[in-house]
């Protein structure tokens, strides 16, 4: 095998395996073959929460964490925020490629034609509480979808599947709009076609009695730009959960309910919510220092900071950062924001934090711009599952295709009890 392989000896028995690599890498089931004796299951590798595993070849997103390196289809992620409308990049996505403007246009149209949801969907939200949480709300409506559209079981059909896509970017903005109404007490507003896929979902959340709701221009462009930066990252939590579901040729309304629900935690896309949470328990600038010196002590958390991937600072973040001031031109500036950037220049500055490389990510951010918008902490979630939808059916579509898949069944390394015998 040469240089793409590696040898493994087994102390226990001496015997030596040569292993071949694959893209740098090694197939977990190469190791099955290192046995103590014929009886013997086979070597497995055991990684909690899947930090050093690869479970799929993907052509979707590229992340350098230690550069600070988010790429889109190879596209680095601050042109396409500055360049590219959402859409363009949902079509990026799901395609492979930026579209040409007839493309854009066809796609747009056909995304357009798909955004009313079913009169008796609106029954269905409206069986929810009145306080009920907007993401719950949200993961049950993507679930009953599919109780609408019984051909998307047809999981092997590939027009079928493009079918599915479409109608899910297009209807998930209109879902999310009538859970925000639903708990403010608010009549639903039916989409308005004429409008760009952000401006509409604006038009959905805040028209009240005018004739015609038009939303600021900046507002609606900031919030392309958030939907951007949201539109996919890799094989996160809730991608994995999309792809797992999925596995099992779930159809695509119940596999994304699922990758919803992993999104909902606060680990995962309720984390700008704790970034809020932390900015108002500080309070002051003044109470920063004793904040920071708290969290290097190990009785608080800094939240936003760090990442998972990122050991750089987060390229969504600078975006973010960035997008900000367009933002408070309209809204009026948030005072959480200089709270924020006086945190971040601390941490920047400081050892601890700079020798354990933790830099803002896109959490750190986000939550303030949105609630100087207008939206209340637990709309956070909500709002980032809009963009992720074309993410999650970028990576669905993906694994449809791939020779390679099978039904996700993970390994266990059992501990418990032997054989025993009930008296």
């Amino acid at each position: 095998m040469g240089n793409e392989s590696l040898t493994i000896t087994d102390n226990r028995t001496g015997k030596s395996y040569e292993l071949p690599l694959k893209h740098g890498n090694i197939r977990a089931m190469d190791l099955r073959q290192i046995k103590t004796t014929e009886k013997d299951f086979g070597v497995m590798s055991y990684d909690p929460a899947f930090l050093n595993t690869a479970a799929c070849e993907s052509r979707i997103t590229f992340i350098d964490g230690d550069l600070g390196i988010l790429r889109y289809r190879g596209y680095p992620i601050e042109q396409l925020a500055a360049k590219c409308s959402y859409l363009e990049t949902a079509y990026l996505l799901l395609y492979g490629e930026l579209p040409d403007e007839k493309k854009l246009s066809d796609f747009t149209a056909r995304v357009a034609r798909h955004t009313f949801i079913h009169e008796n969907m609106k029954k269905f939200m409206e069986g929810f509480r009145y306080d009920a949480h907007p993401m719950s709300m949200l993961v049950s409506s993507i679930a009953a979808l599919s109780s609408f559209y019984p051909d998307a079981r047809e999981v092997h059909n590939p027009e079928v599947r493009e079918l599915m896509a479409i109608r899910l970017i297009a209807k998930i903005p209109t879902i999310a709009a009538y859970a925000f109404r639903h708990t403010n007490g608010l009549p639903f507003v039916y989409p308005d076609n004429e409008l760009s896929y952000t401006a509409n979902f604006m038009n959905m959340l805040w028209k009240m009695a005018e004739p015609k709701f038009l939303a600021n221009p900046v507002l609606a462009h900031a919030l392309d730009i958030l939907f951007i930066l949201h539109a996919d990252h890799e094989q996160n939590c809730s991608t994995s959960t999309m792809r797992v579901v999925g596995s099992s040729q779930a159809d695509p309304f119940l596999s994304m309910a699922a990758a919803a629900s992993a999104l909902s935690g606060p680990l995962h896309g309720g984390a700008n919510e704790e970034v809020l949470r932390m900015i108002d328990e500080i309070g002051s600038i003044e109470h920063i220092p004793a904040f920071i010196e708290s969290v290097k002590k190990g009785e608080r958390k800094l939240m936003g900071f760090g990442h998972r991937v990122y050991k750089n600072y987060d390229p969504r973040a600078q975006v973010i950062k960035e997008t900000a001031d367009s933002v408070f031109a309209v809204t009026g500036r948030n005072p959480k924001v200089d709270i924020a950037r006086e945190i971040e220049k601390i941490a920047l500055s400081d050892e601890y934090f700079v020798k354990r490389r933790l830099y803002p990510n896109v959490d750190f951010y986000s939550g303030i711009i949105y609630e100087a918008m207008g939206f209340r902490p637990e709309m956070f979630t909500v709002l980032f599952a809009i963009p992720r939808t074309s993410g999650w059916l970028a990576h669905w579509e993906e694994q449809s295709k791939d020779a390679d898949t099978k039904i996700s069944r993970p390994r266990q390394v059992y501990l418990g009890s032997g054989e025993r015998n009930v008296k």
